[in-house]
């Protein structure tokens, strides 16, 4: 039986490419939302999920930064992926025509000079690729759709335009997420681990949490904050480093971590992406 993975949006949508080019023997399931997948993961339709948490451009993707923390699943690798986007149209539309433009919030944001260029009305959409779904079947010249060419593939559209992403440093990444861990041996290579964890709201808390990070040399690559439960009395973290947590070093700052916070979550230990060796180099 062929393994099967979930994404977001529908098919064309591009974490469909980024499953296309990492995972091509799997099956993608299409899903509404972020949490339908999250839960098609749960509830063991899928094996997999390809997920993605932040771009270069529009920032991190804060549905997933919501339902990370107590999902159960796990982080098992991650991906790192060149987003081109494409103004779509019926056939035979012209960008002239155009007079609204429709996408996922995220990629209306990495698209903002062509937008403001061609005085367009942007409307958000659940995803690029459900955009793109929706303008061909309403066959309206005027309505446009912001979506990979994966996309004008499936549903029989124009490329009115492509490229047309605000910066040719558009990347995405993606985590990929599973019900059981599978965590990297420390023998390979360059290992990344993301953990929750919580510290309470007063003066210097995260500085000493943080302390042992510096004084053993440990690289945080991500730390993003937010506040748990509707309240300001804590604050949460996802952070990620690189190394592995029985690596001596990774070891002794995790435990300088555990003794200043109250909660700590590892979320997976996972192979760091080739082309993290790449943006050190830039």
């Amino acid at each position: 039986m062929a393994k099967k993975i979930a994404i977001q949006g529908e098919l064309g949508a591009n974490s469909h490419i980024a499953c296309q080019n990492h995972y091509p023997d799997y099956t993608v399931l299409p899903c509404p939302s972020f949490d339908d997948a999250f839960r098609a993961l749960r509830d063991g339709d899928v094996d997999l999920a390809m997920m993605p948490i932040e771009n270069t451009v529009a920032g991190r993707v804060a549905d997933i930064h919501r339902l990370l923390p107590g999902s159960g699943l796990y982080i098992i690798g991650e991906h790192f992926m060149r987003v081109r986007h494409c103004l779509l149209g019926v056939k035979g539309a012209k960008l002239e025509g155009l007079t609204h433009v429709h996408s996922h919030e995220m990629a209306l944001g990495q698209c903002r000079k062509i937008i403001g260029e061609l005085a367009l009305q942007p409307v958000v959409a659940g995803d690029t690729a459900g955009a793109a779904q929706m303008i061909s079947a309403g066959q309206d010249g005027s309505q446009g759709a912001i979506a990979a060419s994966l996309a004008a593939d499936i549903y029989g559209l124009d490329i009115l335009k492509a490229d047309i992403e605000d910066s040719d440093q558009n990347i995405t990444r993606f985590l990929v997420l599973s019900r059981t861990p599978d965590d990297a041996d420390i023998a390979d290579g360059v290992v990344m681990t993301s953990f929750i964890f919580r510290v309470r709201n007063v003066p210097a808390a995260l500085y000493k949490a943080l302390g042992g990070f510096a004084t053993n040399g440990v690289n945080m690559c991500k730390l993003e904050s937010y506040q748990p439960d509707g309240s300001f009395a804590a604050t949460q973290f996802y952070a990620d480093i690189e190394g592995h947590p029985d690596n001596e070093y990774v070891r002794v700052a995790l435990e300088e971590l555990k003794f200043y916070c109250s909660e700590l979550d590892i979320l997976g230990v996972y192979p760091a992406a080739p082309e993290r060796a790449t943006f050190k180099k830039s």
